[in-house]
């Protein structure tokens, strides 16, 4: 049980780490320091943006613009950070409660 908890613990923070390579590329991009015609580069923007788009999309519907800013990926930090952990602790504390 304590395997799958932690299994998702990892899975968790491997997302928090793509969502930020994610922000740090797309802020690269914006200001046009990697070089937009690379077919390196454009092939780890789909990837990341495959990756990151069907989380943020929701959210940025949601919230609103400000002035160009996209908060949406501090939104999901959030989310995982102050919800979904905390839930997979409850969660799990009273499967363990519960086999015992």
């Amino acid at each position: 049980m304590f395997e799958l908890y932690q299994l998702l613990q990892i899975l968790l923070r491997l997302y928090s780490f793509i969502l930020l390579a994610y922000c740090i590329f797309s802020f690269l991009y914006i200001l046009n320091i990697v070089n937009q015609y690379d077919k390196i580069v454009i092939a780890i923007g789909n990837f990341l943006s495959k990756l990151c788009d069907p989380v943020l999309d929701p959210i940025r519907k949601i919230i609103p613009n400000f002035g160009g800013i996209d908060i949406s990926p501090i939104i999901v930090f959030l989310i995982i950070d102050y919800v979904i952990h905390p839930l997979l602790i409850k969660i799990f504390y009273k499967l363990i409660m519960m086999t015992h």
